[in-house]
């Protein structure tokens, strides 16, 4: 039977929520390469609730390390507003300094991966997290406008570097069919362990509402379709209504049936919480969104001639080898790149800008 941690906290007492996940659901993490992935939708202030709280991911570090010894990388890829600035969203949230020192641009390196055709032949994944021996995957209780929430699973779609993401979404096409590709990103890595700060959590139009609730808990599981379950019936949700539970379950990935889930603590639905359309049309329908994916799209890589010193790192590091020195600049060979922004992110000079 499933397991699922419900339990009470505060950020100044998050620490003993943490304690109590590790104890109902324990990792080996002795000589492991521990791999932390909060959800760091963009730059955001801490207490704006868009992003995993810095008090948790501090929490979870510490943890982490008193298991060890273990080698540890705490990262994401960043959502459509911060491609490209992996380092500043870790630094604005105040994620940074609660990495404790372990933070890494997962998005400089990345492996091919084969994929779903329906949507990709392949996709590129993050390295760090196809190398972690451990993946501990710190989603945020919050709505989501296509997919009504975003937790565990969800989460996952972070592994994706770049504007993968973007392309992916102008793929899926319809909310039915978005739904079933967040599924097969999460089944390429499936993470090992779920913690979810919902001490702060987010209603209305998520993933970056400004309407906040103050829900005191921290919630985690070893099963993400369990703990989403879980996350989606607090949002007063029946989570058999939700199409990519409904898919991950029949992937084998686990059961949205409370029936078949044990809980830890009590289950207590929030009264009058606001969610947004259970049919996707809060992204779906709104032109603004889709135009702003569409442009993410279109995005390329080109070398500022008045930044560039030639030195090559752009070309050496490219994971996907579409970058080639022409005379003095860098030039991207549009058929091969796979928009991830590494050059952007890893020039020494910043001269690597997005057209």
């Amino acid at each position: 039977m499933r397991q699922v941690m419900i339990h009470p906290s505060t950020y100044d007492t998050v620490r003993a929520s943490i304690d109590k996940a590790f104890d109902l659901f324990p990792q080996d993490l002795k000589d492991k390469k521990v791999l932390i992935k909060p959800n760091v939708l963009r730059g955001s202030e801490a207490a704006e609730g868009i992003v995993t709280h810095p008090a948790v991911l501090a929490a979870v570090v510490d943890k982490v390390e008193s298991l060890g010894p273990a080698s540890i990388i705490v990262g994401d890829n960043p959502g459509l507003f911060s491609y490209g600035a992996n380092e500043a969203a870790f630094e604005q949230t105040g994620l940074m300094a609660a990495a404790r020192g372990y933070y890494r641009n997962i998005g400089l390196d990345a492996v091919s991966r084969p994929f779903n055709p329906d949507f990709m032949e392949t996709v590129k994944v993050s390295r760090a997290i196809v190398e972690a021996d451990v993946v501990i995957s710190l989603p945020k209780f919050k709505t989501h406008g296509l997919t009504v929430m975003t937790g565990a699973i969800k989460n996952s779609y972070g592994f994706l570097p770049g504007a993968q993401k973007a392309r992916l979404h102008k793929i899926a096409g319809n909310p039915d069919r978005f739904h079933d590709l967040v599924v097969q990103v999460f089944k390429l890595r499936v993470p090992d362990l779920f913690i979810v700060d919902a001490v702060v959590g987010m209603e209305g139009n998520g993933p970056a509402s400004p309407e906040l609730r103050d829900i005191g808990l921290i919630l985690a599981a070893d099963n993400a379709v369990a703990l989403d379950a879980v996350m989606a019936t607090l949002m007063g949700l029946d989570p058999g209504r939700l199409r990519f539970l409904r898919k991950a379950a029949e992937a084998g990935l686990g059961t949205w049936n409370l029936d078949e889930i044990r809980l830890h603590g009590n289950l207590v639905p929030l009264e009058n919480f606001k969610l947004p359309p259970l049919g996707g049309e809060a992204i779906q329908d709104n032109a603004a969104v889709q135009e702003m994916l569409e442009s993410k799209t279109r995005l390329t890589p080109r070398a500022n001639p008045d930044g560039c010193t030639a030195c090559g790192t752009c070309v050496e590091q490219c994971p996907a080898q579409a970058l080639s020195m022409s005379g003095d600049l860098p030039e991207v060979d549009m058929d091969l790149c796979v928009t991830c922004f590494c050059c952007q992110e890893i020039c020494p000079e910043k001269a690597m800008v997005l057209q």
